[in-house]
């Protein structure tokens, strides 16, 4: 069964003087029940974009973006209301994202008041169990977010998400604001969850370090659109796109098994979101483009397994020798 599909999603934003922002333009992938699915990139490639609009809390412009068999992009009224029972979100800010004048108790039960789950009595043993469940204890419920440590309060919006019992969490950077002891307990938290409830996530992350301890598929975003796609092994044993290439040589090299020596670093800024280019849209910050990148945009086409790229380039001899060199010696999990 699949949890969300997304097809050819696209979201645009009005810039004036007749001006549009192509934030996300025609993306593609489906979640299995189960699993996560890590949306990856730098900051402006969209992948924030095409996660809230997912969850309905950006509108699409076009395309198609499935719940299990609902078109969500259809729906208005009570039956949207209805629909986000299935879908939650966990934000970046953990303090951001939890209102300072409210107990945390309330916080997390706020789902089920507006949603009407249950009665008063069982929605209060909901709390309950949902604290225990990310490692709070319910006598905290009566404290208030700036009485908790950062983690703890991406606990309590994890709580807080869990507590419709949705079919898929949509994770905006739920670990960037978090230092990295912390981080490491939420992502353990995450994957504890998904293990035991069979959760499936939507995880969005500048960090292919932080996905590859979480995701089983992985999508690399650019300028809006998906450049490669695979799974977390494929991703990081054989990547195809330079692009994905010079992010994976970002990764510390002491968690990764990376050649930190073959580090790709990437030269200039992505292109205006307003004026994308013609052809690759990575070509002018790509050292193996040639005219034909320039002019022409390559398509994501499947190499094998599930395994996918859109590049003109990816199979060339000089791209293979430079991905050779990059993952040497790297895991092959």
């Amino acid at each position: 069964m699949t949890a969300l599909s997304v097809r050819d999603l696209k979201v645009h934003f009005p810039a004036g003087k007749g001006k549009v922002v192509h934030a996300v333009d025609g993306v593609s992938f489906d979640i299995p029940e189960g699993t996560a699915f890590g949306l990856v990139g730098e900051s402006g490639s969209g992948k924030t974009t095409a996660a809230l609009a997912c969850a309905r809390l950006v509108e699409a412009t076009a395309g198609e973006v499935r719940l299990g068999e609902t078109d969500i992009t259809t729906l208005a009224g009570d039956a949207m209301r209805r629909a986000r029972r299935d879908i939650q979100v966990v934000f970046q800010d953990p303090y951001a994202s939890l209102n300072p004048r409210e107990r945390v108790g309330a916080i997390v039960r706020r789902p089920l008041d507006l949603m009407k789950v249950g009665t008063p009595a069982e929605r209060e043993a909901r709390v309950d169990e949902l604290f225990a469940t990310v490692g709070l204890r319910p006598d905290q419920k009566a404290l208030f977010p700036h009485q908790f440590s950062g983690g703890q309060r991406q606990r309590i919006g994890i709580a807080r998400a869990l507590a419709t019992h949705p079919k898929l969490i949509v994770c905006d950077e739920p670990v960037s604001a978090l230092d990295v002891a912390i981080q490491a307990q939420i992502l353990n938290l995450l994957a504890r969850l998904k293990a035991e409830m069979g959760l499936s996530y939507l995880f969005i992350s500048h960090d292919l370090a932080v996905v590859q301890h979480l995701c089983d598929r992985i999508a690399v975003m650019y300028l809006g659109q998906i450049v490669e796609t695979g799974s977390r092994r494929e991703i990081f044993t054989s990547p195809l796109h330079p692009y994905t290439m010079a992010l994976i040589s970002a990764v510390p090299s002491p968690e990764t098994g990376l050649a930190g020596s073959e580090r790709i670093r990437l030269q200039g800024d992505p292109p205006s979101p307003i004026a994308p280019p013609p052809g690759c849209r990575f070509a002018g910050r790509c050292t193996f483009a040639t005219d034909h990148c320039r002019k022409v945009a390559p398509v994501l086409t499947a190499t094998g397994g599930n395994h996918a790229v859109a590049c003109h380039r990816a199979q060339d001899a000089e791209v293979a020798a430079a991905r050779n060199a990059l993952v040497q010696g790297a895991p092959s999990g």
